[in-house]
């Protein structure tokens, strides 16, 4: 066997694969007997087909088998030995025609798209913004307006306010406003006013007390939405076009929700028994965490100025466009030419930035090892559990919910990519110049519309 590459540019080769028969006959051979071990055919007792048989209808097939296998083997080899930066695979020459069947010793020629090789530099003379999200008290209020919401429960009262819930007896009325006969009648039916649409219906409920009978018009309060005035009637969606007039509902009972007042109970809910003591102290760690909370998003802003910044610097790369859209054209056959040539720039785009990426990594030795997978998913999850105001989450269940995470490949990409990118940022904050900037949470998710 002999491989050997030959550069066409700066980004272009040709590998070529010369196959001679003892190459491969050995193998060919073998899968052979094995293959007549196992053949059963009429007129023969399992495992004693003569071997001219088989090799005359399974021969080509076994032989095109052992060679495509063998020529994988010994070319990835060849390429990773020899240190040869490629993009996507190595595509067959146009053209090219083997005749496997008649041909023992065997020719073939790839062409080899090259990654373009370029200069990356980094001090202190590269500057670029960092944004430090600004934990204020109207957001450090919010996060604890959720908790004491989180902590609050259901309270009974005898007047209507906004946002009450209310309870009590529907029946329809007739043109003369008495009960109809044979109409409909909901006991125990549940209404939140300030969920409906027309303004005067709801002013119906204003101040409204338990034992109060008021009328009102469903359909006109819910603007004859089909789906509400079903669950709100228990009748189905075809009937409601019947039920168009007014009810009557009778107060039996209001309900408030009142959030709770911040108390030691909370503080040990959120951070764990006896971490916090005060409200003083509760807020601070609130704002500690908040600020934990958005420094990933701080990051991950960072990197993209970084890429933006390093593109530019870089400038435009050489690439073997025609190479490269074949690759693509290949891996997405069923979509045409049409789309490789529409969505042919942004993938070069995002080529560029995953070489230079690569590139960044490589400089400043970044590898990803089990742990910092695990911590990740860790870290995915105990934003999770953040979200609903569980900030102590026990390690037994973090360590449980994140082994989940990792059964899916498709999630241990993504936090393997993570994993990446938090090193790297940490990594370049220490080469470059930060051109620090505080700015409201506000403001930072603009930048994101």
């Amino acid at each position: 066997m002999d491989i050997s590459l030959q550069n066409i540019d700066k980004v272009s080769a040709k590998l070529t694969v010369k196959l001679e028969k003892a190459d491969y006959q050995e193998k060919v051979e073998k899968s052979l007997k094995a293959f007549r071990q196992k053949a059963n055919m009429p007129g023969f007792r399992p495992g004693m087909v003569p071997m001219g048989i088989i090799k005359k209808q399974y021969g080509t097939a076994v032989k095109a088998e052992e060679v495509n296998k063998l020529l994988q083997e010994k070319v990835y080899e060849y390429l990773r030995e020899n240190k040869v930066n490629m993009l996507g695979e190595p595509l067959p020459v146009e053209g090219q025609a083997i005749d496997i069947a008649a041909q023992d010793d065997i020719e073939f020629v790839f062409d080899i798209a090259l990654a373009p090789e370029f200069e990356l530099n980094l001090g202190k003379d590269d500057k670029v913004a960092y944004y430090n999200i600004d934990v204020n008290d109207e957001i450090v209020e919010r996060q604890i307006g959720m908790y004491t919401q989180r902590a609050g429960k259901y309270e009974k009262v005898d007047a209507y306010q906004d946002n009450d819930m209310l309870k009590g007896l529907l029946a329809e009325l007739d043109e003369n406003g008495s009960t109809k006969e044979g109409g409909i009648q909901v006991e125990g039916a549940v209404m939140m006013p300030s969920y409906m649409k027309n303004d005067e219906q709801k002013a119906v409920f204003a101040n409204a007390k338990v034992n109060d009978v008021l009328v009102f018009n469903p359909n006109a309060a819910y603007d004859g939405s089909e789906v509400e005035l079903a669950s709100l009637l228990k009748i189905q969606k075809e009937e409601v076009a019947a039920h168009a007039g007014n009810f009557s509902f009778q107060v039996e009972e209001i309900t408030r929700f009142v959030a709770a007042e911040l108390s030691q109970e909370i503080f040990d809910q959120v951070y764990g028994e006896g971490v916090v003591k005060s409200e003083e102290e509760f807020r601070a760690k609130v704002k500690e965490s908040l600020q934990a909370q958005f420094a990933p998003d701080s990051d991950y802003k960072f990197l993209i100025d970084v890429r933006e910044y390093l593109t530019n610097k870089i400038g435009k790369l050489e690439f073997p466009d025609a190479l490269l859209k074949r690759i693509m054209q290949m891996n997405n056959e069923e979509k045409g030419e049409e789309f490789v040539n529409e969505n042919y720039d942004k993938s070069i785009e995002e080529l560029t930035w995953h070489l230079i990426k690569e590139e960044l990594v490589s400089k400043n030795g970044i590898k990803i090892e089990n742990e910092d997978v695990m911590n990740m998913a860790k870290e995915a999850t105990r934003a999770q559990f953040a979200q609903y105001g569980m900030m102590n989450v026990p390690e037994e269940m973090l360590e449980n919910y994140s082994k989940e995470m990792l059964k899916k490949k498709e999630t241990v990409d993504g936090l393997v990519n993570r994993a990446i990118e938090a090193k790297l940022a940490v990594a370049l904050k220490g080469q470059i110049t930060l051109d620090e900037k505080s700015i409201s949470l506000d403001e930072f998710n603009k930048m994101f519309q």
